[in-house]
């Protein structure tokens, strides 16, 4: 084991604070990272403070790592030191069931092993990326294109992955009318990714403050959801929507939103349940979804696409000591639109 720097919350609802964990030495499919960037997730603070149930102390939070290889296994053929690499939300799963063999191990019938609050294979709760290394799996880390900086492509490893996954199952491109519901850290992603696709991208949002954003990041559109002219004039006129909150919404409104078969998909999941009607999905054939991340075959696939497309967060850079400040700060919206923790100062 060896002995790392990281920031953690040592129980639910506590200030992170600095400390160190012990990282297992690398195995033979293992490579070890120097983590130079780690985003800060609304995920990370729904768990640090037990807002989604019962979680494990102390925890390091962080599923958004961009960072360098240092070192390898005897047995790694996929990476090599000096490597540009990223780590999102999981860092292994069976491997096994249908889901891991047809490469959606985000959906692993045995559950997969989340970067941290989660346990691993060594019976060993998982710690994640507000730390200065981590050791993964080489099959669950990613390579980050040197089209992307390094702390732009760290937010891509969640809120990258997690709007365009469900942007292209659901087909979002040219001729589909798409909007995103929420312009924060996923949203604003969302928007950019849409664009890219070819898609005509509306966001909604409760006001429009950030109305001139929206439009500078792609958008087609933007309306302010707290007017109720807004679901009169755009009623029945979407193919998908994709709803970026984790507040609970009035699923009907923006069901109401959608021509027939469209689809109001949820990847922002809020605290509290949810009510429904079902006449809002039984009407139109409609469909409600929730996605998850994406596998990593998808995963490398989106970080090209946004190397390609040149599609990074925008972020505003902190030093650790600032983490407790910034998760308040998420809490607020007060944040254009994602934090990135830069690892050198834990």
């Amino acid at each position: 084991m060896t002995t790392v720097a990281a920031y953690a919350a040592p129980a639910a609802k506590a200030p992170l604070e600095r400390t160190t964990i012990e990282r297992r030495e690398v195995g033979e499919h293992d490579i070890l990272i120097d983590i130079k960037f780690a985003g800060i997730c609304h995920s990370d603070i729904h768990q640090a403070r037990e807002g989604w149930g019962e979680a494990i102390f102390p925890m390091v939070p962080g599923h958004e790592i961009a960072g360098v290889v240092s070192e390898v296994g005897s047995g790694v053929t996929r990476f090599r030191v000096g490597d540009r690499v990223g780590v999102g939300c999981m860092v292994d799963s069976c491997r096994e069931c249908d889901n891991c063999r047809a490469g959606l191990e985000q959906y692993c019938l045995n559950g997969a092993t989340m970067t941290y609050n989660g346990i691993g294979r060594d019976g060993l709760p998982t710690q994640g990326g507000y730390a200065r290394t981590i050791v993964v799996d080489e099959n669950y880390v990613v390579r980050i294109p040197e089209g992307l900086s390094l702390d732009e492509a760290a937010p891509l490893l969640c809120a990258g992955i997690t709007t365009y996954s469900p942007l292209r199952h659901w087909n979002a491109g040219p001729g589909k009318k798409v909007a995103v519901v929420g312009l924060g850290g996923l949203g604003h992603l969302a928007v950019k990714i849409a664009h890219a696709l070819g898609a005509e991208v509306t966001v909604l949002s409760q006001s429009l403050r950030k109305k001139d954003d929206g439009l500078k990041l792609g958008a087609d559109h933007y309306y302010a959801t707290a007017d109720p002219a807004t679901f009169e004039n755009l009623r029945g006129s979407l193919d998908l929507i994709v709803s970026t909150v984790s507040a609970p919404l009035d699923l009907g409104a923006y069901l109401s939103l959608l021509k027939t078969d469209g689809a109001l998909v949820n990847v922002g999941a809020p605290e509290e349940p949810v009510s429904l009607n079902l006449f809002s999905v039984i009407g139109g054939r409609k469909t409600l979804a929730g996605s998850s991340i994406g596998g990593i075959r998808e995963t490398q696939e989106m970080l090209d696409f946004c190397a390609e497309h040149g599609i990074g967060a925008e972020i505003e850079l902190i030093g650790a000591a600032e983490i407790n400040e910034a998760y308040e700060r998420v809490l607020n919206s007060d944040v254009r639109y994602r934090f990135v923790i830069d690892t050198a100062t834990i």
